[in-house]
């Protein structure tokens, strides 16, 4: 038998009669931390897969001749190629060079031997291009690889040493001129027509 005064299901307690209280809801569990975990697993991984491939991407390029098929004979000396849009041909090499210019306020004494490189350089397209010694790279017997000696190059040929417009048809001469180590073997040269070309690799030897 129920107590008078009990109330009924739904009905407040009257006043006295001892209160009842819903038990809280259990808190919910919180999965930011689960979250960020499994982020950084991710980027981990990435950036383990993007290193490998990185790495297997240097070790392949460096061992080849850059623009250079590695399954034909490279061109030599008074051999026309071709990058884009200039026909080049080398002419000649100078190695074992050790000072360029006559002005005594514009000579250059190597750091260790100048290499000087004659090229001729042809527009073969229908619009004026313009031929930088910068983007032009020599490669030594090991490998390594040098940029040109602006500097020295004004010595030589003012007029080229640092960039020359040639229009459609018209050729020019210019000498590049290298600093290498005082034992080093110029082995190649890869020519661009400008920087972001493929090049084209002309033997040295």
């Amino acid at each position: 038998m129920s107590h008078p005064n009990q109330p009924y299901p739904g009905q407040l307690p009257p006043q006295g009669y001892p209160q009842y209280q819903q038990p809280a809801p259990p808190p919910k569990k919180s999965h930011t931390l689960r979250t960020i975990l499994i982020v950084l697993a991710a980027i981990v991984a990435v950036c383990g897969i993007g290193g490998a491939l990185m790495t297997k991407g240097s070790s392949s390029s460096s061992s080849s001749t850059p623009g250079a098929d590695p399954n034909k004979p490279l061109p030599g000396l008074n051999t026309p190629v071709r990058d884009g849009k200039f026909e080049f041909v080398v002419t000649e090499v100078q190695s074992g060079v050790k000072t360029v210019g006559d002005n005594q306020f514009l000579q250059k004494t190597a750091q260790g031997s100048y290499t000087i490189i004659s090229i001729t350089i042809t527009n073969t397209s229908d619009k004026p291009q313009s031929f930088s010694p910068t983007d032009q790279y020599v490669y030594d017997a090991k490998n390594r690889k040098f940029s040109n000696d602006t500097a020295a190059a004004i010595n030589l040929q003012s007029d080229t040493s640092l960039y020359a417009s040639v229009n459609p048809g018209n050729k020019i001469t210019a000498q590049v001129v290298y600093d290498l180590p005082a034992d080093s073997v110029p082995d190649h040269i890869v020519l661009h027509d400008s920087m972001f070309s493929g090049g084209t690799t002309v033997s040295l030897k």
